[in-house]
């Protein structure tokens, strides 16, 4: 596939850039001499793909024409600034007739694209040529059509005058029906480079016109970071209850957040908490004084959505706060999490948000048989221009505030609808404003919501753990639902911890880190889970004593300083996402293969043409899944991937332990869960 850059290519168009209808001779055909099928970058429903500025999108589509005479494709791309920019694409090499080419976006906003195709009337006549005057059949022939080809092309006075005094004499030289000189031409390198940029053609086909919508890096790419600032700087007081943490005191975390390299700092809810109902320590009925409540029951006589919990400070110092974390090169993300506790203004003022029930009361927030009694679920029938508008006016008052990023709780128990509104709304005002979906349900549901307008989705990857599961979904993710569904792949979160890391053991989250930081350019971390933070309440998924529920101690620095902290490794991590662009890719995932059923192999690859360096970036990740071993096995790597041929040696440097060994596409590995249970390998040529 060839790899070219909207900067890189600067062709001028032969092909006439009006759309080009189908054939229609009054019976109803609608067919074309060459179609055009199956385009991508596409979106089930005829939703707009997505991109993001830096990432490498494969165009492609299906186009054939009858018979025997060959065609060529090109794409016709046009900047969000009007710039126009023609690629040609190249045939893929199984049989499929499907054309594609890798193209770097390197500009936020909309782009329109469509593919076209035409008749190669010198391809055709050069490959006729070719292979009939080898063996001696119609050589006068096909002398005269290249005379007359050749011809026709330097009458085109948009060509070059060096380029049309070339192809007279040619055509001159071929007048005289001699093997030698027609084989000499339709061999000619030149020649075919002349038409290649400015293809001859007596046959045009187009698509229709097609939207690409490409948006910041951000959106695409980054190391996310979860925290409660309640808990940094909160104090045990001498009658045991718990003197909160404030935006003044959650600051001092932040260079320490910075420094193990990550871009976004997610905050759970920073807003009042109600007190009706309020859930004690590890989610109970019963509270006891000081128990903080969920921050997820939102709402009290101190304000809703738009009001700053008094405990955590002033919207001055919250302001003081996103100020810290820009500093230390840290985006802020606010959770929004449309929902109210019973205390929240919005009961009394707009009951009609919510469900009533028949006996009066308001209906709680429910996963059967599972009830929150602290929160009020919101109704978007009643009154859906009211509580449109409301939302609307939340999001506008935090972006306001400085805040760009959403991280969206539970999306999916709101109306679709509502989500693609909200989000083209927000967007048509601030473009740089990001959602997270944060829906953990059916496929379905998930990919919709990426389809309307979110740009990162919560994915199955927090449950995918064994070799095939994890090939099956990173291949998903990397090539089924890539040109609209973006997974931020977080190795915990506040609900969840999986068995995987509760039993797991400390290999378990070196293990989880390491894939989900090197297989999706966006994936997210929770406070604690470089503590080792492992202890489940029994009979859930979540930790005990969770921190939704109470306030956390850790000692960050302590547990460093005793090497009992992951804080190493998520910086290292970090580093190699930063230096390597492969890693900032979602679209070039490739599985290989190991003959151990706990060894999971897969590269990530970019041409040189898009790394920046002028050199290929190519790095090989192969993990040991299983916490509980150690793996001696054989992995088998599709070399040509990154253009080195079967069988051919070259180096290999442990990005994670500096060693340095020599590999070729079969080769020996032993992974130590308790020591070394992960290789990220940098693929360097011999010299």
């Amino acid at each position: 596939m060839s790899s070219t850059s909207p900067k890189a290519l600067r062709s001028p168009a032969q092909i006439p850039s009006r759309p080009l209808g189908p054939v229609s001779d009054g019976d109803g055909l609608v067919a074309t001499r060459i179609p055009l099928v199956g385009g991508t970058p596409a979106v089930p429903g005829g939703f707009a793909p997505k991109a993001f500025v830096g990432e490498v999108v494969p165009f492609s589509v299906v186009a054939f024409r009858e018979g025997h005479d060959l065609i060529g494709v090109q794409l016709r791309l046009t900047s969000p600034d009007g710039e126009e920019t023609l690629h040609r694409l190249t045939p893929f090499l199984d049989g499929t007739d499907r054309w594609g080419a890798e193209i770097a976006i390197d500009l936020q906003g909309r782009w329109s694209f469509r593919f076209e195709a035409f008749s190669d009337d010198f391809a055709t006549w050069a490959h006729a040529a070719e292979v009939k005057v080898a063996v001696g059949v119609d050589v006068p022939v096909m002398a005269a059509l290249g005379a007359e080809l050749l011809t026709r092309a330097a009458a085109e006075k948009d060509r070059p005058a060096a380029q049309r005094r070339r192809l007279r004499d040619i055509a001159a030289a071929l007048t005289g029906g001699d093997a030698a000189t027609t084989t000499a031409a339709s061999t000619d390198p030149e020649l075919a480079g002349f038409f290649r940029d400015r293809p001859l053609t007596t046959l045009r086909s187009a698509s229709a016109v097609h939207t690409l919508l490409v948006e910041r890096t951000a959106a695409g790419v980054g190391a996310w970071y979860e925290f409660f600032p309640r808990s940094e700087g909160a104090k045990r007081l001498k009658d045991g209850t718990v003197k909160s943490g404030t935006f003044r005191t959650a600051a001092k975390r932040l260079p320490a957040v910075a420094a193990m390299g990550f871009d976004v700092i997610y905050l759970v809810p920073v807003h009042p908490i109600g007190t009706t109902n309020r859930k004690g320590r590890n989610n109970t009925l019963t509270t006891e004084p000081g128990d903080p409540g969920s921050p997820y029951a939102i709402g009290s006589a101190d304000g809703g959505h738009d009001a700053i919990h008094p405990e955590l400070g002033k919207p001055a110092d919250f302001r003081a706060f996103v100020r810290a974390a820009k500093n230390e090169g840290l985006e802020v993300a606010l959770d929004l999490a449309l929902q109210a506790s019973p205390d929240h203004p919005w009961v009394d003022e707009h009951p009609e948000w919510f469900t009533t029930l028949p006996d009066g009361t308001i209906a709680y927030a429910e996963n059967p048989p599972k009830k929150y009694q602290d929160i009020y679920p919101l109704n978007f029938d009643n009154d859906p221009a009211g509580i449109y508008q409301e939302m609307l006016r939340i999001v506008q008052h935090w972006v306001r505030e400085g805040v760009k990023i959403f991280r969206v709780d539970n999306p999916h128990t709101k109306p679709l609808q509502f989500w693609e509104w909200l989000i083209a709304t927000v967007n048509a005002q601030d473009p740089d404003v990001i959602f997270l979906a944060e829906a953990f349900t059916r496929p379905a549901v998930m990919r919709a919501l990426a389809a309307v307008g979110f740009q990162q989705s919560y994915s199955y990857f927090t449950w995918r753990n064994t070799k095939a599961e994890l090939e099956e979904f990173l291949t998903s993710v990397a090539h089924e639902t890539s040109d609209y569904m973006r997974p931020n792949l977080f190795v915990n979160t506040h609900d969840i911890l999986t068995e995987y890391l509760q039993f797991g053991g400390r290999a378990a989250y070196r293990i989880r880190a390491c894939i989900a930081a090197t297989a999706a350019p966006v994936y997210g971390v929770y406070a604690g889970y470089e503590l080792f933070e492992n202890v489940a309440r029994p009979g859930s998924e979540e930790n005990i004593d969770n921190e939704k529920y109470e306030f956390k101690f850790r000692d960050w620095e302590g547990a460093e300083e005793a090497g009992d902290s992951l804080a190493p490794l998520l910086r290292r991590l970090n580093a190699i996402r930063r230096a390597h662009p492969a890693l900032r890719q979602l679209r070039n995932l490739a599985v290989h293969w190991s003959d151990d059923d706990s060894v999971l192999v897969y590269s990530k690859h970019l041409d040189a043409a898009f790394t920046g360096t002028g050199e290929s970036d190519t790095l090989l990740v192969i993990a040991n899944v299983d916490p509980h071993s150690v793996r001696e096995t054989t992995v088998h790597l599709d070399t040509t991937i990154w253009g080195v041929p079967l069988g051919e040696q070259f180096e290999v440097e442990d990005l994670l332990t500096g060693a340095v060994w020599t590999w070729a596409d079969h080769n020996y590995v032993r992974l130590d869960a308790f020591a070394e249970p992960v290789h990220i390998l940098k693929v360097r040529r011999r010299s």
